[in-house]
């Protein structure tokens, strides 16, 4: 279909809401239309795709099956029409920043963090979209965003935030009689497992020094959060970032065993776009995140220092640095050696 051949907004608008009400009449109080609009609209929608998406069954509108398969994407392209919409509007309000970020990571730990920032710049309003992977700021403008790695984007900086220093957890309950007491204890307890990585625990023990013994296996869960939950739970010893069991660990949910932080040798990274970097709202925020990263690094008491050589990107961090310096003289930021 070619693109003039795509239907109008309000036809797909009107398709969406009927859909969802099952009923022309209450889809045109939705929209503050007259019930002969939306059926009009739907009809020229049918005509101009040559297909029937409503069945008419007494007083209700019940869809086709080719209508529900149609619902799913139509509604799925003006959610994401309308998300754009709303990014691209507030990206040239110079009071609002635009962040994207590692689910678990925003959720875990920078938004817990975020009223401290709002306290001292009130009048800036932060926006959050999650992604597992990085975007290409040339394709979805952002202000700012933190993921694993320096990420080398063409016409980015990075900032080094923080090393993701993993820590081996369980139940006080499932320790109940403090049987770990040393790193190769914990496999004699059931392992949990976040999916995508299974070679972790191995990578874990040979930092330890532990030489694993064949398939390690255990539950396993899609994201750290259900590994927390399941570690709380008590089904078994999870290893996680310590930025995201810290106030489990603080409620007694969770403890620390073996006595060992490892750095797996990932890192978080602050990656701002040039363009971006010398907006006010952007400055604020990148000297507010440096800080609160410090004052977490100061605060963590790591046990076993990185046996890998950090990732680098010097000539991007003076860059930042420099902005920095010159919006406000911030002090200099931890780059990796």
């Amino acid at each position: 279909m070619k693109r003039g051949e795509i239907p109008s907004i309000g036809e797909l608008t009107s398709f969406v809401v009927a859909a969802q009400h099952g009923s022309f009449t209450r889809a045109a109080g939705e929209l503050n239309l007259t019930q002969g609009a939306i059926s009009r609209q739907i009809r020229e929608l049918e005509i101009h795709l040559g297909i029937r998406l409503f069945e008419r069954i007494r007083q209700r509108v019940v869809l086709t099956d080719a209508g529900k398969m149609y619902l799913s994407q139509v509604k799925k392209a003006l959610d994401e029409l309308a998300d754009a919409t709303q990014r691209v509007a507030s990206f040239s309000n110079s009071t609002t920043l635009n962040l994207v970020a590692l689910p678990t990571f925003a959720a875990r730990w920078l938004v817990p963090r975020l009223p401290n920032f709002q306290r001292v710049n009130p009048k800036i309003m932060v926006h959050i979209t999650a992604r597992q992977a990085p975007i290409d700021s040339a394709l979805e403008p952002f202000d700012a965003a933190v993921f694993h790695g320096a990420m080398h984007w063409p016409g980015t900086i990075s900032q080094y935030l923080m090393d993701e220093d993993i820590v081996a957890v369980c139940s006080p309950k499932l320790n109940a009689r403090r049987a770990i007491k040393v790193p190769a204890d914990v496999v004699e307890f059931p392992l949990l497992h976040k999916m995508g990585k299974p070679n972790r625990w191995a990578k874990w023990m040979v930092e330890v020094g532990i030489a694993p013994d064949g398939l390690l296996n255990g539950h396993a869960y899609q994201n750290f959060a259900m590994v927390a939950q399941a570690a709380v739970a008590g089904l078994g010893v999870a290893l996680l970032p310590h930025y995201l069991v810290e106030d489990d660990i603080a409620a007694k949910r969770l403890e620390i065993v073996a006595g060992e932080f490892v750095d797996m040798s990932t890192s978080y990274y602050l990656i701002l776009p040039e363009s971006r970097a010398s907006a006010s709202a952007v400055q604020a925020f990148a000297k507010w995140l440096a800080a609160e990263a410090r004052v977490f690094n100061a605060r963590g008491g790591r046990r076993v220092a990185s046996k890998k050589q950090a990732e680098r990107r010097p000539d991007g961090a003076a860059k930042l640095d420099r902005i920095l310096l010159d919006a406000g003289g911030a002090e200099r930021s931890r780059t990796p050696a």
